[in-house]
């Protein structure tokens, strides 16, 4: 069977996206790709999900901080941004999500808007809230660990 000729072929655009949530969790891509189909349906329905036909191309998530590149249609772009907003959760655990360019091969996507997921930087245990509790501090934010989960704080509020 031959290809199809180069201007009858579909044509693609790659959307980076920067991923946070505790810690602690781990999303994996299969979980993430539900999650974008789940929230393209919900918004645009059967057919303008179809349509959009979101498809996670690459995700590395470490540390609770991660980066994945999400294929879409080209004329789709904007659609695509929304249902990609409508993403809170993932596998049950909240998440936030954020675009951070679009572009028309994976290669110049990666290299553009991607780059190394930055880990924990330094895990120390801190004066919070009358006891003392590891927190974890990564690009100037600070989340302390609680028995009930994590909590956001400033250098301010803590004490080394």
């Amino acid at each position: 069977m031959k290809h199809l000729p180069k201007h009858f072929r579909q044509r693609w655009r790659y959307i980076a996206v920067g991923i946070e949530t505790d810690p602690d969790t781990d999303i994996r891509r299969k979980d993430l790709q539900r999650e974008l189909w789940y929230s393209a349906g919900n918004l645009l329905g059967d057919p303008g999900s179809a349509d959009v036909d979101l498809t996670v191309y690459s995700c590395r998530f470490e540390d609770g901080v991660g980066e994945a590149v999400i294929r879409t249609r080209r004329e789709e772009t904007d659609r695509a941004r929304a249902a990609i907003a409508c993403v809170s959760r993932v596998s049950g655990t909240a998440v936030g999500i954020h675009v951070r360019g679009i572009s028309g091969t994976v290669r110049a996507c990666e290299e553009r808007y991607l780059g190394r997921a930055a880990g924990i930087s330094e895990e120390n245990d801190v004066a919070f809230a009358n006891g003392r509790h590891p927190a974890y501090r990564r690009d100037g934010l600070v989340e302390i660990q609680l028995p009930s989960g994590f909590v956001g704080a400033t250098e301010l509020d803590i004490e080394y």
